[in-house]
Formats: structure tokens, sequence, C-alpha cells
């Protein structure tokens, strides 16, 4: 994606609402030969947004990822039942200078994600 700082970023949503969703937080992993490695722990910020979840200095490698939402506290502040108390999300990182931009639509009963830009 032309004119993008490489990396992962992520924006949350709830898609019932029509409004970001701030406050949770987002656990980056990579997987490797003895399993899922933890790179970054971070929340997202009042737009709902992670813009940058590598950390200062990391490079990002092919390989897959996961990010993982802890949505929970989320519907519990909400006084809401969510039916997915984590959702997480396994992509593949096939280009190391591209950002990977992949947010989460989330709803009570259900959630979606891409690839965004």
């Amino acid at each position: 994606m032309a004119g993008t700082v490489n990396g992962i970023s992520t924006h949350i949503l709830d898609t019932s609402l029509g409004r970001p969703v701030g406050g949770v937080s987002v656990t980056l992993e990579q997987s490797g030969a003895s399993g899922w490695r933890e790179i970054a722990v971070q929340s997202s910020d009042n737009d709902g947004r992670v813009k940058q979840m590598l950390p200062p200095g990391w490079q990002l490698q092919r390989g897959e990822y996961r990010l993982t939402f802890q949505t929970r506290d989320y519907f519990d502040a909400r006084g809401v039942q969510g039916l997915y108390p984590v959702v997480a999300v396994t992509f593949t990182v096939t280009e190391t200078a591209d950002h990977y931009h992949i947010p989460l639509l989330l709803a009570p009963n259900g959630y979606s994600t891409y690839r965004g830009s």
C-alpha cells in the first residue's frame, strides 16, 4: 500500500451503535516453531484505533500473526450480553514492506473483519 508505513494496525467499530470502541485490550502475537509469541499488548484509543501494534524497533516479518481482542469488558461495561468475550483474528503477512490494517466490526452477537487500508 503505497505511502503507508509498514506495520500492523486495527480499528474497532461497534456496528450495533455505529461508534468506535475505545479501551479494548488488543494483543498481537506471532506464530513460530515453539507456538505463539506475544509481541505487544495495547488498548484501542477513543476513536477505536491502535495505529501501530508493532513495538518501536520491531521489524515486520513474513508469517502468521494473531490479534486477540478482549471484548468481554466492553460488553459488560455497556450492560450487554455479548456472545464473544474474546475475538481472535489470525492473518498471514506475505509482504514485509506493506501495512496490514485489520479492523474489527463488532456487535453483541457477531463480528467480521477484513484487510483495510
